[in-house]
């Protein structure tokens, strides 16, 4: 029995979530946007230029699509 009891206890450890995992998702977004908003006062955030932000786009609708075999690729 108290092997058994053990590995429960092992297993349980293995999939629990901590730390920012741990929390509801309305606390996470709360720290997320705090930090947002703390970086772009101290003028360190990241901010996209219209460039960037086509050639991610771009990019994430590739991976997308090419997971589920839709439109081919088109290399530029």
């Amino acid at each position: 029995m108290e092997n058994t009891n053990q590995r429960e206890e092992q297993e349980t450890k293995k999939s629990s979530k901590r730390g920012f995992a741990a929390m509801d998702r309305e606390k996470q977004k709360q720290i997320a946007s705090a930090g947002g908003k703390a970086a772009h006062r101290q003028g360190v955030a990241h901010r996209w230029t219209s460039v960037e932000a086509s050639e991610a786009g771009r990019k994430g609708g590739q991976n997308s699509r090419g997971s589920r075999g839709g439109e081919p690729q088109i290399e530029e």
